[in-house]
């Protein structure tokens, strides 16, 4: 057969695989269109019903049962994953941006003590978009203290952990008694207290876990921690609901535990790295030009957290007795993995067995939750990797 026509039946077949493929991406779009639809019907109704936008449990599963079916029909598991949390993540922007714009209980009289502050300002934008009536108290105002008050439906204090106890004893007399009494500090159990003591109506504690640099609530997790609440003092948590936050309930004391681990543990543990780096005069240009990208991705968080407020990280550290209690445990647990690692002498056998065992030991613990950090992590070095 002349070289010619060879070429050109194979571009004819070529012709014909590519208006395949152009023909089921028609297809594709043509699903994604119906699927919008529906997200459509599902946006209807928890607006009506001014439910959360973000189920990360659902969403989740929804990746597994993806990821799974891949796998049967010979996909790369990986690949469906990118895909589908780009369309979940387009569906999310979608409910937020028209949920977000409903003001659950329109009208109502918010004092923000502190609204000057960098997460004052934040909250007072959110409430003031969706209908509600904003005012704010700071330092200068306390003589304004009574008619900034009256009539008002909550007052949320959002002031240094080292003044809201003083804050909330301060203004709660003024307040009318069925108004909602609400801090937001990262600590539950002496603000709600103080609140519970100082105040006979009803007491909400919230802790936003995201910044005021937060352009979105979406998907953004904010703690409620009750004191006492009636079904009618709902609302603020259904309105973070509603914004498409993530809405964790936890009793004061449980909420503090965890956030000792979450927060102060994990931030002490990465000051101290950061300070040993320091100490040593460690090059990290140097050693960023050896690293791989999991090591670039550590050493992110620690650049990070030395890019903030000292002040911040202080307070959070050494709120309470038991947070450092924790952090003296964790310290103590150094020495005992030093001592571990140089059983009967520097790089002996026993020393190693030893890592070994504690080491599959605390594998075993972690479980399931190491497959989905392998996943999670994975994705974030691909995405350093494209990046640098």
């Amino acid at each position: 057969m002349p070289t010619s026509e060879k070429e050109n039946q194979d571009q004819a077949q070529l012709a014909t695989l590519r208006d395949q493929i152009d023909d089921l991406d028609h297809q594709l779009v043509d699903l994604l269109a119906r699927r919008q639809k529906v997200v459509a019907e599902v946006v209807a109704f928890k607006k009506e019903r001014q439910m959360s936008v973000y189920h990360p449990a659902r969403e989740a599963d929804m990746i597994d049962l993806r990821r799974h079916h891949g796998e049967k029909v010979g996909l790369d598991p990986d690949y469906l994953e990118e895909i589908f949390r780009g369309i979940m993540r387009y569906s999310r922007s979608t409910q937020t941006a028209e949920i977000s714009r409903v003001g659950v209980k329109p009208g109502a009289k918010i004092l923000i003590v502190g609204g000057g502050g960098a997460m004052g300002r934040l909250f007072r934008r959110w409430f003031t978009a969706s209908g509600y009536e904003v005012r704010v108290l700071e330092v200068g105002d306390w003589d304004l203290v009574a008619e900034l008050c009256a009539d008002l439906d909550m007052a949320l204090i959002s002031v240094p952990i080292a003044e809201t106890v003083v804050t909330i004893t301060r203004l709660a007399s003024h307040l009318p008694k069925n108004c909602i009494l609400a801090d937001m500090t990262s600590v539950k159990g002496p603000t709600v207290k103080a609140m519970l003591d100082s105040f006979t109506g009803p007491v909400l504690g919230f802790h936003p876990m995201f910044g005021p640099d937060t352009p979105t609530m979406e998907r953004q997790i904010i703690v409620v921690t009750p004191g006492r609440e009636r079904p009618e003092d709902r609302w603020p948590a259904e309105q973070f609901a509603a914004w498409g936050g993530v809405v964790v309930r936890a009793e004061a004391a449980e909420h503090d535990e965890i956030m000792a681990v979450v927060q102060a543990l994990r931030h002490f543990a990465t000051f101290t790295f950061g300070r040993f780096l320091y100490q040593r005069r460690i090059d990290l240009n140097r050693t960023l030009e050896f690293s791989s990208p999991i090591y670039r991705l550590e050493l992110d968080m620690v650049g990070r957290l030395f890019a903030q407020d000292p002040e911040l990280y202080s307070e959070i550290i050494f709120a309470t007795p038991e947070r450092l209690d924790l952090l003296r445990d964790y310290l103590e647990s150094f020495k005992n993995n030093l001592a571990m690692l140089t059983d009967n002498g520097p790089h002996s056998a026993k020393g190693r067995e030893s890592f070994v065992a504690e080491f599959k030991q605390i594998a075993e613990w972690f479980g399931p939750f190491s497959d989905q950090a392998i996943r999670e992590s994975g994705y974030l070095i691909n995405k350093l990797i494209e990046r640098f």
